[in-house]
Parts: structure tokens; sequence; C-alpha cells
């Protein structure tokens, strides 16, 4: 006799409690005649000091909170990379640094060439307003005087102007302290469960909102071509049938939204019939493009021991625009206050007691990598292909030895210049292109940006999975709103513009030519 399955249904179904699943749950329960399930992998960020302590974030990343994916060999990279995914309510937005920037002109202009019709720098604008997050600078009293004076150091060396709120209107290079998602009086992040759902679940205000938490969804079930809901776990083992009467929004993420999908069957049918997946609906899509923001550190000693004040240890940083004919920056830097070694050290680099770490950036990669299945195991993680530094013409590779030329020029620059001791790594002797780029794709980390695996383009665009309004291609009942959607990388930040993708998908899914109703 087949186990017991426990029936759940509700107007909406999200999966993924995360940084835009937040958002639309949030948005759609605000019409009390509409009913919302959400279903989240992890257990909830309230009264969880640790998640929601901003300065805590570097504690989160491969603990318990943590799906922590490995990446495949990379032949011109480094194949240690560890892609930190939250299992926590807020999703992301509860395990990152919260720096915040809303996605620059050129970037969603760049999505609606793409095909992403209705996603230009015009349309998309207004959604930042709607943001709910407390998005300020750097607090005075968090701003260290070390980071200070990177910012007054970088600001003569790369020749950039200062930037005092980098969200005040676009930019395409400066330097500054950084924009955070956070609350500055007591160091609480303002992630997307703790401005879209805190309070409503603190007050017990909207009835018609359920949060199914610590519960994995594994199979979008399908009637025909139409999704009709979804198979989940909960963690105690009992299994879940959730139907959704309108639609079902997928939010699990550029790494598990396509996951899910192709243990679905959707997806890349020679792939996914290799492996033993009856493949329902063929979208070869899924998976590919995948993106991410890499970047390389060069390390300092301090000749001292630095300040402790921090709203979380990397509030500054620099972007420069190299090209002139670049629609934005094209080589940005994180400042750390505190010497970054941990992939350095697999060199044989020693961490130094006091340091500084600058990190070149890349904001505009052209490598593209892959996502796919190697088991039809659900539990069986997948396959992570970044394909580092594989970029036709070593554009990526040659972004970082920039950085590392520009970094060292900052460094030997007032009034930085007196904090150090040191060049710790790559170290002086490293000077020419070929070991200055080795020693950069070799401890090159990743600042967790994974993107594009399920990317939104025009009809007639073969590879994309998603159209526009964020449906799946052949499908009905069933969007995606992620990072997976993104055609292509935004030169920032992606979270905030994440949580505008999550904004526009609730206006999509509740607004009809009439404006009387729900989107067909």
């Amino acid at each position: 006799m087949s186990p017991a399955v426990e029936k759940i249904e509700a107007d909406y179904v999200v999966v993924g409690g995360g940084t835009a699943g937040s958002v639309i749950a949030s948005r759609l329960t605000e019409d009390p005649g509409t009913s919302v399930v959400v279903i989240e992998g992890g257990p909830s960020d309230i009264d969880r000091p640790e998640v929601l302590t901003l300065r805590r974030w570097l504690g989160l990343l491969g603990g318990e909170l943590d799906y922590d994916y490995p990446t495949t060999p990379q032949p011109r990279g480094n194949s240690h990379i560890r892609h930190s995914r939250a299992r926590v309510l807020g999703g992301c937005s509860s395990h990152n640094t919260l720096i915040s920037f809303k996605p620059l002109p050129g970037d969603w202009n760049e999505w609606a060439e793409a095909g992403a019709e209705g996603w230009d720098a015009e349309s998309m604008d207004p959604y930042f307003g709607r943001l709910r997050n407390n998005i300020v600078p750097v607090d005075e009293k968090d701003r260290n005087a070390i980071a200070r004076d990177f910012v007054e150091a970088a600001q003569r060396a790369a020749d950039v102007p200062r930037v005092e709120g980098f969200n005040k209107k676009p930019f395409h290079e400066g330097v500054g302290f950084f924009d955070l998602a956070y609350h500055p009086e007591n160091n609480k992040r303002s992630s997307a469960s703790v401005a879209y759902l805190h309070p409503h679940i603190e007050a017990g205000d909207r009835p018609n909102l359920r949060i199914l938490l610590e519960t994995w969804v594994h199979k979008l079930e399908l009637d025909g071509n139409r999704a009709t809901g979804v198979r989940a776990r909960a963690q105690d083992g009992t299994e879940l049938l959730v139907r959704a009467r309108r639609e079902v929004v997928l939010c699990a993420g550029a790494v598990d939204t396509p996951r899910l999908l192709l243990h679905s069957g959707i997806g890349p049918k020679g792939d996914l019939t290799a492996l033993g997946i009856e493949a329902v609906h063929d979208l070869p899509g899924v998976g590919e493009n995948l993106l991410d923001h890499p970047e390389s550190v060069i390390v300092w000693e301090t000749e001292g021991p630095i300040p402790e004040n921090s709203a979380m240890d990397s509030d500054a940083g620099l972007f420069v625009r190299r090209d002139p004919a670049s629609n934005g920056p094209d080589l940005m830097f994180h400042f750390y206050q505190i010497p970054f070694t941990d992939n350095p050290e697999r060199l044989g680099y020693r961490k130094p007691e006091h340091g500084v770490s600058m990190t070149p950036n890349i904001p505009k990669p052209r490598s593209r990598g892959r996502l796919y299945l190697t088991s039809a195991d659900p539990a069986v993680k997948p396959a992570l292909d970044f394909r580092y530094f594989t970029d036709e013409a070593d554009y990526d590779a040659r972004t970082l030895v920039d950085g590392i030329r520009l970094a060292r020029k900052i460094a030997a620059t007032e009034p930085l210049a007196g904090w150090l001791k040191r060049e710790v790594c790559p170290g002086p002797e490293i000077t020419g292109d070929e070991e200055l780029s080795e020693y950069a794709r070799k401890v090159a980390h990743t600042v967790y940006h994974p993107a594009g695996t399920c990317r939104m383009g025009a009809e007639d665009d073969e590879l994309a999975v998603v159209d526009p309004q964020l449906r799946i291609r052949g499908l009905e009942g069933v969007r995606i709103a992620d990072a997976s959607v993104f055609p292509t990388m935004p030169a920032v930040n992606p979270m905030i513009g994440v949580l505008m993708v999550g904004e526009k998908c609730a206006e999509l899914l509740v607004r009809r030519p009439d404006g009387k109703g729900d989107a067909k």
C-alpha cells in the first residue's frame, strides 16, 4: 500500500520563501480573497540572531543553513569553489552581505535587447521605489577608519568620483561606501523575509498565507501541459501534494529552480532520457547560460590591528570603467577589512594575523557555464560547471590582471599606504601578465551570484526558458521568478534585481488587461 499523501490546496503555490518568493507571497496576500502557500526548504529566520545580525554573515557559509553546492573541475580556474545557497526563510537575503544596488539602466536595457520586452530601464525603474527593504548607506558609526582611507586612496589612484549613495543616480564609475539593506541601529538585516513576511507572521494578520518550513519540493505536477501543483516532502517524511488553483511560481533560485524542472522531466530531452528521467517537456535551455561574478583577491598585512567597527567587514568598494564604450563599470572591487586568504592558502600562502584584502571582480563576465544533473535521484546535488575563464578572447582573466595592477596602485597611495606593512599574496615579486593571470585564476572565488539558468527571452530564442511574462515556454499555470531568469548578468550585486523581479511577477500574476483580476 502506498503511503498516505497529505493534500493542500491554495490559489497560488510559491516554491521557495527566499528573496523573490517572500515578495510575491506578501504582495499576493494583500488581497484577503487570495490564498498562498509558500514552501521553503529551510527553517524560519525569526529569533535567530546568527541569521538576523548582518555582521555574522561569514559564519553562515558552509553551515547548517547552507546547501553548499560544489563546483565541477575548472581547468582554467579554481575547482574548490563552494557555492553557498541559503536554506532558511528569506533565502540568500538572509545569508549574504545585503549590498544593495539598483541594476544600472544599461543592465535592464541589455535584457530588453535580448528579447525581454518590457524589462527595459524605464519600465523597471518604478519597481525599485516599491521595495519595502530599508536600503541606506553604511552608517557613519560603521565606517571603519581603514575603509575611509581606502575610499580616499582609490579616488586618487583610480581617478574616479567619490559616491555617497550609489542608488541616487546611475553611475559608470566611482568609489564609496555601499548602500545596505539593514537597520544601522542594531545591525539587523532588512532581508526579504524581514521586510515582507515578518510583519504578517508576527501580527498573524494574513490567514490567507501559509508557510511550510523545512519542506523540500521534488517534483512539479503536470496535467498535460498545465502545472497543477507540486510534490513535496516535509521534514518528518510526510509526502505532500500541494495543488495550485491558479498558478505555481518557482522561486527556488538559479540552482534549485532548474534542478526541480529537470527532475520533473522538463529540460533537454536527450540529457533527461540518458538519466532515465521521462522527458515530459523538451526545453533545451534549462540549465544553460549559467552566470556568476567571479573575483580574485590581493591581500596585505597591516602594521597592526585595525578598528573593529563595521557593518559587515566589506562596506566600501570601487567601480571602474576601463572601456569608454562600456554601458557601465567593467571592473569592480570589494574592500575587505579582513585578510581573505581561504583560496591562497591552498597555494601555500599564510594568513597574516592582521590584514586587509581587495577583490577585483568582473562585473560583466563573458564566460558561460551550465548546470546539469548527474543522477535521477533528486537528493543528489546537480553539477555546476561555470566554465570560468573560458571566454574566447580571455576577457575575464585579463580583467582580473588589470584589477590586481590597479589594487597595487591604490595600496601605494596615501592615506591607505600608511596602514600596510607588506603584500602577502600574490606577493610583489609576481609581476608578469601570465603569472598574474595564473595566480588570479587559481585563487578566484565567487561572491555567490549564480544566475541565468532559466533565462528569459523572445519567442524565437530556442534557449529561452521563460517569456517576458515569466511563463515557462510551452506550459501553462507556472512561472519562474528568481535570478535564474536573468538573460545577462547585471554589473552590480543582483539582490535588488531579484527583489524587483519579485515585485514585477506579483503584478503580472494579478493584472489583466482590464485590471480586474488574475492574469490568465
